[in-house]
């Protein structure tokens, strides 16, 4: 029996490449697609595994310093300290920000932390870790930064010391981290013309520069200057002690709020990313159906330029089943150089995205079956058209 599609393919087989390059690009932007989402929830629990923390304890009612702001006094981690299950605890900032390197500018999350305790940076692929309590600095190497740089944070300059890798916040952006006091100066502190602003306004205020009392004007002073707050604290739970319970207690003795991981993570898949995922969702059903148009416009066209040989199959008895399958067979092989013209385009440009891109095999093998399906279903309006064509056409003017 003659192969209705593999004759018309090699008679026509630019056409039918060509259209599968098409396709194969669509298809690979829809994995592509996927693998942001991938990549957004992975760099969502990279973050919390870089962290270090079995809890992270915060403002009360807030839901923790990646979802929304937060402020806490930094002498509450001594307070922490002395919980039962409590092993380690450190003070934390994050302020996501424009960092000044040279003439241009770079969008990162700037994180102060207490080097040896949790919050610092986990591994290193250049450089060394930060030894000194002020003006040195840790990127992650998607900032472009090296060992020896020099970036402007605020009024003050930070030599780049160590790079790191896979540091970024939930919405991409890779971290640079500094010395707490720094980053407590550079996220709470106000500019200098402010400072001389609130000065003057403190000196004018009788009631905070008495004339009896000398060194009152001065202390307030001091007090305002002085920034005391951080965003969070990560504890360390002590070995096999739930995380949930030392929270338990955090939260109904010490009126703050504490996550779990579970929960941060909870956090920052379901509240943060979610409108991401959404949309997401809604190009890949976008593309679903552009696919299925495509498939569907070209199998119909192959099918209609060759009625007579149909009409010739059917006219020699060639079943209708026969016919309905050869035309399948059109559809999904091109469905098949569609998807590995996408694989294979979806991996090579991955890499260059600015956001993370995570390829799962899972993924691609789920997309296969959906393009496969897609195939089948935009094949029906062809086939229904072969099937409609009378066997006297063969024979007919």
């Amino acid at each position: 029996m003659i192969s209705l599609a593999g004759r018309d393919i090699l008679h026509s087989w630019s056409r039918f490449v060509l259209t599968g390059f098409g396709l194969g690009l669509l298809i690979g932007v829809t994995l592509t697609m996927a693998g942001v989402y991938r990549g957004m929830v992975d760099d969502a629990r990279a973050l919390l595994n870089n962290s270090g923390a079995d809890l992270w304890v915060v403002q009360k009612d807030t839901l923790g310093p990646y979802a929304e702001p937060s402020s806490l006094r930094d002498d509450v981690y001594r307070v922490l300290l002395g919980l039962p299950g409590v092993a380690r605890a450190a003070n934390v900032t994050y302020l996501t920000m424009q960092v000044r390197h040279g003439d241009s500018d770079l969008r990162a999350m700037v994180v102060g932390f207490e080097p040896g305790q949790p919050g610092q940076p986990e591994y290193l692929l250049a450089g060394r870790q930060v030894t000194r309590s002020h003006y040195e600095a840790v990127a992650d190497e998607k900032t472009g930064l090296r060992p020896g740089d020099t970036i402007r944070i605020r009024r003050h300059d930070f030599r780049v010391v160590g790079l790191t890798r896979r540091m970024v916040s939930s919405g991409g952006d890779p971290m640079i981290f500094i010395p707490l006091k720094d980053a407590q100066e550079a996220q709470f502190l106000k500019d200098n013309d402010a400072i001389l602003n609130e000065r003057a306004r403190t000196a004018a205020n009788p009631a905070l520069n008495r004339p009896g009392v000398p060194g009152l004007l001065e202390a307030v002073q001091a007090a305002q200057n002085a920034s005391r707050s951080v965003n969070a604290v990560l504890v360390q739970v002590a070995p096999g002690t739930p995380p949930e319970s030392v929270g338990a207690g955090i939260r109904r003795w010490k009126h703050l709020q504490a996550y779990t991981r579970d929960q941060m993570e909870e956090i920052l898949v379901a509240k943060l990313i979610a409108t991401s995922a959404r949309q997401i969702a809604m190009f890949l059903v976008i593309l679903a159906v552009v696919s299925a148009a495509i498939v569907a416009f070209i199998i119909y066209t192959m099918t209609l330029g060759k009625l007579r040989e149909i009409a010739v199959l059917k006219l020699i008895g060639t079943r209708n089943r026969t016919i309905a399958g050869m035309i399948l067979q059109q559809a999904l092989g091109l469905g098949v150089i569609g998807f590995l013209v996408g694989k294979t385009a979806a991996t090579l440009w991955a890499p260059v995205f600015p956001k993370y891109v995570l390829l799962e095999p899972g993924d691609a093998a789920r997309g296969f079956v959906v393009v496969m399906v897609i195939c089948t279903l935009a094949s029906t309006l062809a086939i229904r058209a072969a099937l409609r064509i009378d066997p006297a056409t063969a024979i007919g003017g």
